[in-house]
């Protein structure tokens, strides 16, 4: 079937081929001089609508896709230069053609800045404009289905803008930050009928007068540009929709989305909202953690890192679709403000309310003994998410900045876990309870002075203060930990009884509770001084320093069965630990552009000094270290670079890590930290080639990345069955951690036809020592996905593809592999000129290479619209899991064991839905 998909789209492709001729030709100056990413535009000479546009190389080389049977206005048009028109005629026997301009130049370039704004594409040093509307064809709804047509950008499934394979770090419209930090809001929430143009900013630096100084090849921004009709105006939808499950469903299902977007030159404001029980996440828990507001690590690029750990205690996070329920309610505004032509601020708030039933079942397979563990659980969580940013950049002159933000997260999360876990033909029946309400606030101040175009000097100032107070419980029939401490030390509390450990008293449910908390104080500084030698090289001094102070206490207590408590006394079971980081950094750096490399060698000097104080002693540890660095970029063309980074880095960890005493992670996990752990070394390679060709509309991308681990920081696991102790250990040097990755990308445009061809390879070769034996483990994964995606504006459009994956696991020569074929087919059909259909159909095939594990599912969603002419009112039945799927599977690999999963998810549910326009 899918071989007879392939032909038939192919020959649909040479069908269309057959009915058009290609236009080649080049543009030249009127000295000969051929002009890189000119612009020519084929209008039908009838109707004036664009049909087809081509974008010069670097050999001023064009061509054009041309239907025959038709007259077209070719206009050829370059930055600084007059525009030339040619008319040529394209009879049904037309062919091929040879088309040649000669552009002059002008002395008044107005024109030519508003000529920005109409071709398909304008490039313009780093900055790359798109016209929307000439990659779109109506069926787009938000600015992810714009993104996603664009040449070079790609938007993958967790809503986050990718340009050459560097994910976007900052959206903003019309020159003004939209939820700075994520990406995800913007294409899941803003319009697309409200896109006019899209720059993307490649090198981007927020600070005029540091740009170009450092390496900022990883910096991409996207800048949205509103049509005319949505600024100084509020615009936005409201959309409301009710529906029904299949199955039990007493409550119903519900959907209310309402937006509104504003925007002038002085200020704008945003506002979203989404509450729902269909499982659309706005955002999840895993976004609270990774949403820093902008905020970015301190040392990147130092060759130090060391961050603050936040504690989410193991709390299940679901994707929409691994969730048996989910029920989310959400509210985010967004605003900025232009003080004066000196002062602007701006900032957003969040509040999220997330409630997620999660049922699966789990087949555990223990490396060391080859016990099988087989559970069955359900768990009922709540995230309550708050989050508020405060900004101000004060700028009273080009040679000065100030900068200060403050960012605000606080949540209140809680989890409540029912589990059978059987081992053996035992069964035990376990309840956790797991809570958290962490508060955190990170200030940040940056100050920018510019004495003369010679000498630059930049100041950094951040403090962060994090609370946290974790409390985990868990029940359980069986006595916890059961053999496992028999493998202990004789001089530990324990009594070397199989069955228990000293301070548990007998019960008949065994009732274990643990409070914590950590309080982080870290403030991170650093002045940079840039001396400009010349126009092609300048010198980079960093002076520099972390400091870090954590207090972290935790103790452990057993409720017994009438009610008492028994507090578990001894250092073993309570930390109280002080623990002091700090490191002092001096850095020199030294970039240079030749021909076409920009060479940025650096070294970095570190002192590290750790103390901490525990268990009514003081460690301290004093360390040296040099770290170099490398960056090489080499510009092949405009539109095609290589490059190339080397560093190394000094690895420490946060107090979690050093306090002694056990910390109760799971009803069977214990952990203790090592407060002689010492830091790790890391080289990291990474080679990138990019190629963005609009002559050809070919788009290559590779990259290749390797890290060697020296002294990492592994785990020392004490197994006894399915029951462990575990502590970090620095590992032999004699046998470091690997890793090495290969992503490619591969995408062409052959008319309306879009073909795009994926390849992620990761292969992890870690060790760790379990119960005294030194265990290697390697994964190897393997991603291959391969589509053809159309994008007419008359005939429907439709998106086919395959995916195929395998993962191989050895874990201490135990070796398993799972498959996962996935061929997925989505349709856009408009009829009857007011409807419109939309489909997405996904079928999986799970299976394990000793066929014990064969699974088959797929997953049918459809949408059917109906909107008259230019009227504000949309209406729409939408129908999620059509046939009514009830679970799916995955796979996980880790040292101590492999474990297969099956995940309940949500059933069909039948919306009607109602949207009207702002």
């Amino acid at each position: 079937m899918n071989k007879t998909l392939l032909f038939l789209l192919l020959i649909f492709s040479f069908s269309l081929s057959a009915q058009s001729i290609k236009v080649r030709g080049t543009i030249k100056d009127t000295i000969g001089n051929p002009l890189e990413f000119a612009n020519v535009i084929a209008s039908i000479k009838s109707s004036g609508e664009t049909e087809s546009y081509g974008i010069t190389n670097h050999e001023g080389r064009f061509q054009l896709d041309l239907p025959k049977g038709n007259s077209y206005v070719l206009r050829a048009s370059f930055l600084g230069f007059q525009n030339s028109e040619k008319t040529i005629e394209v009879p049904t026997d037309a062919q091929n053609m040879q088309i040649d301009f000669v552009l002059k130049e002008q002395e008044n370039q107005l024109d030519d800045v508003e000529l920005v704004y109409e071709m398909p594409v304008t490039i313009k040093g780093d900055t790359i404009v798109y016209n929307a509307d000439s990659f779109t064809n109506g069926d787009e709804r938000k600015l992810g289905d714009v993104m996603k047509k664009l040449p070079g950008v790609e938007v993958n499934d967790e809503g986050e803008i990718q340009v050459e394979g560097k994910t976007v770090q900052k959206v903003m419209v019309d020159g003004k930050d939209f939820f700075d930090g994520d990406s995800k809001l913007a294409t899941k929430n803003i319009p697309a009928d409200a896109v006019d143009k899209v720059e993307v900013l490649r090198n981007y630096n927020e600070v005029n007068q540091m740009r170009g100084l450092g390496n900022d090849q990883d910096n991409v921004a996207i800048n949205i540009k509103l049509k005319e009709g949505k600024k100084n105006f509020w615009f936005g939808e409201v959309t409301a929709g009710a529906g029904v499950a299949a199955g039990n469903d007493e409550n119903g299902r519900y959907l209310a989305h309402p937006k509104l977007f504003y925007y002038s030159p002085k200020y704008s404001i945003n506002i979203i909202t989404d509450f729902n029980n269909i499982g659309e996440v706005p955002f999840t828990f895993r976004d609270y953690f990774k949403f820093t507001g902008g905020f970015r690590n301190f040392n990147r690029g130092g060759g130090t890192n060391f961050s603050i750990r936040e504690s989410d205690l193991g709390f299940a996070i679901a994707q929409n679709d691994r969730a048996k329920a989910i029920e989310a309610k959400f509210v985010a505004g967004n605003f900025s403000y232009a003080v004066n032509e000196k002062l602007d601020l701006s900032g957003f708030a969040i509040l999220s309310d997330n409630k997620t039933d999660i049922v699966n079942n789990s087949i555990r397979q223990y490396i060391q003994s080859g016990i099988t563990e087989n559970t069955n659980s359900e768990n009922n969580q709540r995230n309550q998410l708050a989050m508020l940013k405060l900004s101000s950049t004060y700028k009273p002159n080009s040679n000065f900045q100030l900068d200060y933000d403050a960012l605000v997260k606080t949540s209140k999360q809680s989890q409540d876990d029912a589990t059978i876990s059987i081992v053996g033909g035992s069964q035990n029946d376990i309840s956790e309870t797991k809570e958290n309400q962490p508060f955190s606030i990170n200030q940040n101040a940056n100050a920018y002075f510019t004495l003369n175009d010679k000498n630059i000097f930049a100041a950094q100032l951040q403090h962060l203060y994090q609370n946290e107070d974790p409390f985990y419980q868990a029940v359980q029939d069986s006595i916890p930990f059961r053999g496992v401490f028999t493998q202990l030390d004789p001089s530990n509390p324990f009594n070397g009884n199989a069955d228990t450990f000293d301070p548990l008293q007998p019960a008949d449910r065994y009732n274990i509770n643990q409070d914590k908390t950590v309080k982080t104080n870290k403030v991170d500084g650093k002045v940079d001084y840039y001396y400009v030698l010349n126009n092609v090289s300048n010198l980079n001094f960093t002076l520099g320093t972390t400091f870090s102070n954590q207090r972290f206490n935790s103790g452990i207590f057993q409720i017994l069965d009438n009610g008492n408590r028994n507090t578990f006394e001894g250092d073993d079971f309570n930390n109280d630990v002080s623990y002091t980081f700090s490191d002092v950094f001096l850095g020199l750096h030294y970039k240079l552009k030749t021909g076409k490399f920009t060479i940025t060698p650096g070294i970095t000097l570190h002192n590290y000094n750790l103390r901490n104080e525990q268990l009514g002693s003081t460690s301290t540890n004093t360390d040296w270290r040099a770290l170099p660095d490398l960056n090489v970029i080499f510009e092949l063309k405009k539109s095609e670079n290589l490059r190339f980074n080397y560093a190394v880095s000094s690895e420490y960890s946060d107090v979690n890590n050093y306090a002694q005493a056990y910390v109760f992670n799971n009803y069977n996990r214990l952990f203790r930290g090592n407060r002689a752990l010492e830091s790790s070394l890391s080289h990291v390679y990474n080679l990138t080639y990019f190629s963005f060709n609009l002559f050809n509309y070919t788009n290559i991308g590779a990259n290749l990345n390797y890290t060697r681990k020296i002294d990492a920081i592994k785990t020392n696991t004490l197994l006894a069955g399915i029951n462990q102790v575990s502590t970090p250990i620095n590992f032999d040097s004699n046998f470091p951690d690997e890793t090495f990755s290969v992503m490619g990308s591969f995408s062409k445009r052959i008319k309306r036809i879009q073909f795009k061809v994926n390849a992620n390879l990761f292969l992890t070769k870690t060790n760790n020592t379990i119960n005294t034996v030194i265990q290697e483990s390697q994964s190897f994964t393997q991603n291959y996905m391969a589509s053809v995606i159309s994008n007419f504006k008359e005939f429907p459009n439709f998106e086919v593809g395959y995916q195929f994956m395998k993962n191989d696991y050895d874990n201490g020569g135990i070796e398993q592999t799972y498959f996962t074929n996935k061929p997925y087919v989505n349709i856009n059909v408009r009829f009857l000129k007011d409807f419109e259909l939309t489909g997405e159909w996904d079928f999986y095939n799970y299976t394990n290479d000793k066929k014990t594990i064969e699974n088959e599912y797929s997953f049918l969603n459809a949408n059917l619209y109906y909107q008259k002419g230019d009227s504000p009112w949309e209406f729409s039945v939408r129908a999620t899991n059509l046939l009514n799927t009830k679970s799916l599977n995955n796979d996980s690999f880790s040292d101590q064991f492999n474990s297969t999963s099956q995940y309940f998810v949500m059933p069909r549910i039948l919306m009607f839905v109602v949207k009207y326009d702002l």
